[in-house]
């Protein structure tokens, strides 16, 4: 009991560092780009009301994936127009990689904290899912279904708006809503051959961290 209070305060603890940081970089870049929807909408700030979405923050503790609010913008405002869209829709992804490297060595600075009980083993734990979360968080946000960032970023290129387009991001939504219905059932049943779309985040996460334990692991 004691081990899964200290796994749920330490999710929520970094949901409380990963995802404001995910959605202040876009508006961040947007700010930077010109385009003020986000200062006027209450989302240039780091404070996590303003972008938690419930749904979302419940699947990241149950499921281990989840998703913020979406931060409203007005590419319509960018000087320009291609290139705005395209850093705004990676700044959030960005963020979260960059997140997973600071704090990687800190979390690798804390097994010298002198051991206060409860205390020392949320604070690794914390550290530990700050990474991990910042990882899966990315990886998920790269899957080019919209409103997440990977259709964002490929919407940026696409000149031809097609039948299938417009299809692809009405009903594509459908599909991550099936992949996550699979998981919940995965997670049910211990089949977990079905959580295909688990098994694919964290085969991502595996290949992107490689870099950042391997630069820390000169150090460390």
């Amino acid at each position: 009991m004691t081990e899964r209070i200290i796994r749920y305060i330490s999710i929520f603890l970094a949901l409380l560092i990963v995802l404001p940081l995910h959605e202040f970089a876009h508006a961040f870049v947007a700010d930077k780009s010109c385009d003020f929807t986000p200062r006027v909408s209450g989302r240039y700030t780091l404070n996590p009301l303003a972008h938690f979405d419930i749904t979302g923050l419940i699947m990241f503790v149950v499921a281990g994936f989840g998703w913020a609010k979406p931060v409203p913008v007005n590419p319509a405002n960018f000087k320009h127009y291609k290139l705005d869209s395209f850093l705004v829709s990676i700044a959030g992804v960005a963020a979260n990689y960059l997140t997973a490297f600071v704090f990687l060595p800190l979390f690798y600075l804390s097994v010298y904290v002198p051991e206060f009980g409860l205390f020392t083993a949320v604070l690794q734990n914390t550290l530990l899912y700050v990474v991990r979360l910042s990882l899966v968080f990315c990886v998920f946000n790269l899957i080019p279904i919209y409103p997440l960032d990977g259709y964002r970023v490929i919407d940026c290129f696409i000149k031809r708006r097609n039948k299938f387009y417009y299809n692809y991001k009405t009903y594509g939504i459908y599909i991550l809503y099936a992949l996550i219905l699979l998981s919940f059932i995965a997670d049910i049943t211990g089949l977990y051959y079905l959580d295909v779309l688990g098994i694919a985040i964290n085969y991502v996460v595996n290949v992107i961290s490689i870099p950042i334990g391997a630069f820390w692991g000169l150090i460390f």
